[in-house]
């Protein structure tokens, strides 16, 4: 098998993420409802993004954040999503190439416009979010790269596409090429609604052709249908190689081999904005299994970039994360201590002692 030129391909929903400063008034105004997310038509969003001028608008969707945090730590990340050949279109492809991951999806031609999910943000923080799926959700076997997922160390499936049977197959004919060249195929279950709706099939899949699986604790017990965690990590640990069971605050459990190791989460010194944590956690956990470092390594750099993430608005970093895997990977640091040692001075016990 060749060397991988890709450390991590990631598709997912592509959407752009509009940023949108007003007041209370203009939310009331609009018929927008506040602090929660609501799914429109395009009509609809048209209709609203013609109406504000945009503090930013930024490539979105999980998998487009987790393919960023990857790229921000200093990896080789690609991505595979659908968009229109619009304005909408151009600018996702901009944001995410300018981000330095690598997206040679040809725009489509036909079909809905390029997805876009509107963030509404009041002077008091909170988000307000109107999502529009357009596109994203149209993906097809046909715009699948599958010389990519050769290429890729890892294929990483956002599980938001299980919706949509063309988007299945898709998602399918992808894991497939990954692993007729031998490499491995993750999926994040993305959210426990999701899970709900797709409990037999994510089954299915996941046995047949995921190496790596992470959840948070609400979808893993969703997927297994047990009580608690540890019920659904041995029930887990049944079916797929490795799986990365996130708890919050509480960190993480990595199921592999039989074996559990707990993982704590990364000191934060202000919680600013919980959103894209689980993005972020996946693209430090990717980045270091792609260099075949220990899974607790692998975790931790996760927890490490959740950390950093929660502490800024967005889902997206403010500033480059290339720091993060040398400072709490660099083999000399570990060989005496480094990863450890760096949880201990934060006062969090050894993340590479076993659980």
């Amino acid at each position: 098998m060749s060397a991988a030129s890709l450390d991590v391909l990631a598709v997912g929903n592509a959407m752009l993420d509009v940023l949108i400063r007003v007041d209370d008034g203009w939310l009331a105004g609009h018929g927008v409802e506040k602090g929660v997310m609501t799914l429109i038509g395009e009509a609809r969003a048209a209709e609203l993004h013609g109406k504000v001028v945009p503090a930013a608008e930024r490539s979105g969707g999980s998998a487009a954040n987790t393919a960023v945090g990857v790229a921000s730590l200093g990896a080789r990340a690609g991505y595979i999503g659908r968009v229109r050949d619009d304005g909408a279109g151009a600018a996702f492809r901009r944001d995410i190439r300018e981000a330095g991951v690598r997206f040679d999806t040809p725009a489509a031609t036909a079909g809905a416009a390029t997805g876009r999910c509107l963030v509404f943000v009041t002077p008091d923080a909170q988000r307000s979010m109107l999502t529009m799926l357009g596109a994203a959700a149209e993906i097809e076997p046909a715009d699948i790269d599958e010389a990519a997922a050769a290429e890729a160390a890892v294929t990483y499936l956002e599980g938001y596409l299980w919706d949509a049977p063309a988007a299945k197959a898709a998602m399918v004919k992808l894991a497939d090429a990954a692993r007729t060249a031998g490499r491995r195929v993750a999926l994040t279950l993305s959210d426990p609604f999701c899970v709900d709706r797709h409990r037999e099939t994510f089954l299915e899949l996941i046995a047949e052709r995921v190496d790596i699986l992470f959840a948070n604790e609400e979808e893993a017990v969703s997927l297994t249908g047990a009580a608690d965690l540890r019920d659904a990590a041995n029930m887990v640990s049944g079916i797929v190689e490795t799986a990365a069971l996130t708890r919050s605050a509480q960190g993480s459990l990595i199921v592999s081999d039989g074996g559990r190791e707990e993982v704590p989460a990364a000191p934060v010194a202000r919680l600013a904005d919980t959103t894209g944590a689980g993005d972020l956690y996946a693209a430090g956990f990717l980045h270091a299994y792609a260099r075949s470092r220990p899974l607790a390594e692998c975790a931790w750099l996760g927890s490490l970039a959740a950390g950093r993430i929660i502490e800024q608005m967005g889902a997206r970093p403010d500033e480059p994360l290339a720091g993060l895997p040398a400072a709490a990977l660099n083999a000399a640091n570990v060989a005496n201590g480094g990863v450890g040692a760096a949880a201990a001075s934060a006062g969090i016990r050894n993340p590479c002692a076993a659980a």
